[in-house]
């Protein structure tokens, strides 16, 4: 097919200046002032239910009132004293719930076995803990963070006008961050029961046979080793770790141990029982949400100012990314989506890779409706700049969307797509339906082939939908009007803007630079 020829306008360019200057809806400031700082009372003393508290052994814990804040000292929660019951933090207007140390949920074990002795089974046995909308919560130090332990689940269901915001001390108390501000706290990290090829399994994935050799799938996740170390993986791609919604994690990536900066969120093994709809990851030192294996969806995403992979994909997560609006800044970030399809991927062993794709234990993501505006940049945070890595075996299926670039401060490198790895390039392996990809260089290599066709001719063979747009300049195309679709192709319409009155830095007034 004969590459179409857009009319480009030129309304990102000033738009994506102000990606790299400050929040998006704004003209740029040195301050995120996304969160309310002001803080009053709204009930009683922690004693008589303001703040979150629970009884153990006999024993009372709970939140000190403090300035119309709630402060939970190590004592009540830490790395190493996780929380083993069911605990509610009631919405406390605008005051924030404020952590001395780590919040765990869930005990950690490092066996199947010993999980199965302490009656932690698949599907959420364990401690549960329920957050009311419109909550912030707040981590001190850069040392600190969240992790929800396998069998253990979240309940944090937020709505459009009262989301619910995980956050650092500089953000939310003294009001000192800057919009790009990072590694200001660790991140979140969550581990379920879900499949990830870094263990070993009989049978194939899905089928009545399937199960994990030796009865055991224990992978250490991010985050501090020792006595607080964490593990994720199991045999149940249907396990639930609960719901998120209207939920935004923002200011991570801090190194919590050396050599082990957190993400967004990572979702360990995480199945598909969990709810994850209207979700945004701002300003991340390291990748805005990485799954390792598992199949949980992902609805309605979005992701700004990610220094990293905005989406990354490892370990066999066959789950679905469905309306994502991934935006970088200006002058940094790596890829909108990363993926990989094997763990520990190693070329040479090709038999067992090629035995992992035949029994579905690849990664097979299906993404649908996504906007990635991608810097172009060379030589940021985390390397240089493409739009979509797909490589190591990852059978992935993108539909409906949207590649292009921000067009400024690009260094000349502005690449769409990458496919990597001769399992990746198999014929058929890769789908891509009704995407535009609109970049200087659409392709980060034009010499490679899938199966036996060049790069370009496949894309455009595989879909009559398909185009290809080499543009040229500070500019856009017509199927964005700012960050909104004007098609069927792309996350977000002006018409039914989803993002709307909820999410930090993402505002209508944006589309009319």
């Amino acid at each position: 097919m004969a590459i179409k020829k857009l009319v480009l306008v030129s309304a990102i360019s000033g738009l994506l200046t102000a990606c790299g200057g400050g929040d998006v809806n704004i003209s740029p400031s040195n301050v995120d002032n996304s969160v309310d700082n002001s803080t009053t009372t709204t009930g009683g003393s922690s004693s008589n239910g303001f703040c979150a508290s629970y009884t153990k052994d006999a024993q009372l814990y709970e939140g000190t009132l403090s300035g119309g804040n709630c402060v939970y000292e190590r004592n009540f929660v830490d790395i190493t004293n996780p929380l083993t019951v069911d605990v509610t933090f009631p919405s406390i207007g605008s005051g924030k719930h404020v952590f001395e140390g780590s919040l765990v949920v869930g005990e950690a074990y490092d066996s199947i076995a010993d999980l199965t002795a302490a009656g932690i089974t698949e599907g959420g046995d364990g401690a549960t803990i329920t957050i009311e909308a419109g909550n912030t919560f707040v981590f001190k130090t850069s040392e600190d963070y969240a992790v929800i332990n396998r069998g253990s689940q979240i309940i944090a269901i937020g709505d459009a006008e009262n989301p619910i915001t995980f956050t650092s001390y500089s953000d939310a108390i003294s009001g000192t961050v800057a919009f790009d501000d990072v590694q200001q706290w660790g991140g979140m990290i969550i581990n379920g029961f879900g499949v990830t090829n870094k263990c070993a399994y009989t049978g194939d994935r899905g089928a009545a046979d399937f199960a994990m050799v030796g009865g055991e799938c224990n992978v250490a996740a991010e985050g501090k080793s020792g006595s607080a170390q964490t593990y994720y993986g199991g045999d149940n791609d249907a396990d639930s770790s609960g719901h998120l919604e209207y939920f935004i994690v923002k200011h991570t990536g801090a190194e919590v141990a050396p050599g082990n900066e957190l993400n967004g969120i990572a979702f360990g093994g995480v199945g598909s029982g969990t709810t994850v709809n209207y979700l945004q990851v701002y300003s991340t030192y390291d990748d805005g949400i990485e799954m390792f294996g598992g199949s949980v969806d992902v609805s309605n995403f979005v992701a700004l100012y990610v220094r990293d992979d905005s989406f990354d994909v490892d370990e066999g997560y066959n789950g679905t990314l469905q309306n994502a609006l991934i935006i970088q800044a200006n002058d940094d970030g790596q890829q909108c989506i990363e993926s990989d399809g094997i763990g520990s991927y190693d070329s040479s062993e090709t038999t067992r890779n090629a035995d992992f794709i035949a029994r579905g234990l690849n990664s097979a993501a299906t993404v649908n409706n996504m906007t990635c505006i991608v810097s172009g940049n060379q030589g940021g945070t985390h390397g240089d700049s493409v739009g979509v890595r797909i490589r190591e075996g990852h059978a992935i299926t993108i539909n409906d969307s949207i590649i292009t670039s921000a067009l400024t401060n690009n260094d000349g490198l502005d690449e769409c797509l990458r496919i990597d790895d001769a399992e990746t390039r198999q014929a058929g392996f890769v789908t891509i339906t009704n995407t535009l990809l609109a970049c200087k260089k659409p392709f980060k290599d034009e010499a490679v082939q899938i199966g036996s066709v060049g790069i370009e001719a496949w894309f455009e063979a595989a879909d009559g939908d398909n185009v290809v747009e080499r543009t040229d300049g500070a500019q856009t195309i017509t199927e964005l009007s700012g960050y909104y679709s004007t098609g069927d192709r792309g996350a977000v319409t002006a018409a039914d803007d989803w993002t709307e009155g909820w999410t930090v830095g993402v505002d209508a007034t944006w589309v009319t630079p």
